[in-house]
């Protein structure tokens, strides 16, 4: 498709919202899981950590 100018571009013939709210929001995704997977990774490194702290107090006579 040719567009005459870039207002043409970004409305891409009525379809712009759609079409640019999805690459938005595929952006955020995309941005938000990495973060969220190194939370959950440090959290679960946490609870691991715990754990193995609350078992050595267990087998310590």
């Amino acid at each position: 498709m040719n567009w005459g100018s870039a207002a043409e571009f970004f409305a891409m013939g009525g379809y712009g919202l759609y079409v640019w709210g999805s690459f938005g929001v595929c952006a955020l995704l995309m941005i938000t899981e990495p973060i969220l997977v190194r939370q959950r990774h440090k959290n679960i490194l946490r609870i691991l950590r715990r754990e193995r702290l609350a078992e050595s107090f267990e087998t310590t006579p």
